[in-house]
């Protein structure tokens, strides 16, 4: 490796490390934030479809798999790991934002479920946005969904250039 591809792969490895640390900080702040002044009941922010509401889930996503939390922090574990090798060797600057965001807020909730009350590898996720009849969430779960939508419109347009590649109509141009 040469000395101008190490310090590339630095860089790069400080940028994903900084960003991911920004959106745990983000994470974490507004859960504490909402701890302390939501305990006495939600605050309407937008009328009555969007308010801030505290809640703690010891499930997994829509509050399923209640009372499984030492197995979803583990999975969250096994998660983290994977997310971060793909992660390494992902050079798409669209996959490798959507990797950290996903990454971001998987470590977010993972950090709940470690140094949350009840105990380690039992903590509680604290969700507290609440939009209309939809589940309630927090900063984690949006960058979780955001960055797992990226990757899949991106997987998609990849899939459609190489089927355009195949057919022998690729014109260069992204249509989608």
């Amino acid at each position: 490796m040469t000395q101008h591809t190490l310090a590339g792969t630095r860089s790069r490895a400080t940028r994903i490390g900084v960003w991911l640390a920004v959106i745990v900080a983000a994470d974490q702040a507004t859960k504490s934030w909402v701890v302390a002044a939501l305990s006495d009941g939600p605050q309407q922010i937008v009328g009555s479809n969007i308010e801030f509401l505290l809640a703690r889930n010891s499930g997994a996503a829509f509050s399923r798999f209640r009372g499984f939390t030492p197995v979803l922090a583990i999975g969250a574990c096994v998660i983290t790991v994977v997310l971060a090798r793909t992660l390494r060797k992902t050079n798409d600057r669209a996959t490798v934002i959507g990797l950290v965001m996903v990454l971001g807020g998987a470590l977010g909730n993972l950090g709940d479920r470690v140094f949350r009350s009840p105990g380690v590898f039992r903590g509680e996720v604290v969700d507290f946005v609440k939009v209309g009849s939809f589940p309630l969430f927090n900063v984690a779960d949006s960058c979780i969904t955001v960055g797992a939508i990226l990757i899949a419109i991106r997987s998609l347009r990849a899939d459609h250039r190489e089927n355009a590649k195949e057919l022998g109509t690729e014109t260069g141009h992204d249509n989608i």
